[in-house]
């Protein structure tokens, strides 16, 4: 029985440690976290959210984090993590560098939306509906409470709104431009997005 209080207390020791020195050890940033906050961004966790025109959203699975971008005008940008730190190209970098017009055939509802649609992505939580959904962040201070996002078949994403508002010139936040890895192949990024 002594044998057993000495082992258990042994036992006890050893986990108190452990949690303690897991306490002190802080997160260290991601390469990808330190290119974002290097690049003047704001690293935001978000996760999905459906039916955000609702009392009651339903948080979905997962989370994600993204790079925001916020001008002195107060225009943002989002983008995700990974899409901002790819060395090889992305559909949502694609998207931002062609800079193809809208041409808002059958939009009916938000022109980010439609326009992510046109290219190939979506923001859409349950498709066409009311519900609404988009990614949340916990950070009560953050303006954008709710992001649309466009995702791209690669995984990709970026903000619809600040694609969107490139498509017509405007630079929303910060011009990705200048800080996406991925540098702009023009003539590669035209040629996967133009009209057929």
């Amino acid at each position: 029985m002594r044998m057993l209080k000495t082992l258990f207390a042994v036992s006890t020791g050893m986990l108190l440690l452990l949690a303690s020195a897991t306490a002190q050890t802080p997160v260290k940033a991601s390469p990808a976290e330190t290119y974002c906050t290097q690049h003047n961004g704001q690293v935001v966790a978000r996760v999905p959210y459906y039916g955000t025109n609702n009392p009651n959203p339903l948080r979905l699975a997962g989370s994600h984090k993204f790079c925001q971008f916020t001008s002195r005008d107060g225009s943002r940008i989002h983008v995700l993590l990974s899409t901002l730190y790819a060395k090889d190209p992305t559909l949502a970098a694609l998207a931002y560098y062609a800079q193809v017009p809208f041409d808002g055939t059958g939009c009916f509802g938000n022109p980010g939306s439609c326009y992510c649609s046109q290219l190939g992505g979506t923001d859409l939580f349950g498709g066409k509906n009311l519900a609404g959904g988009g990614w949340v962040t916990s950070d009560p201070n953050n303006v954008d409470q709710t992001l649309e996002a466009c995702v791209f078949p690669d995984l990709s994403i970026i903000d619809s709104w600040g694609l969107t508002y490139h498509s017509a010139g405007i630079i929303r936040g910060r011009n990705l431009k200048k800080v996406l890895r991925y540098k702009d192949p023009f003539a590669t990024a035209s040629a996967v997005f133009t009209k057929r």
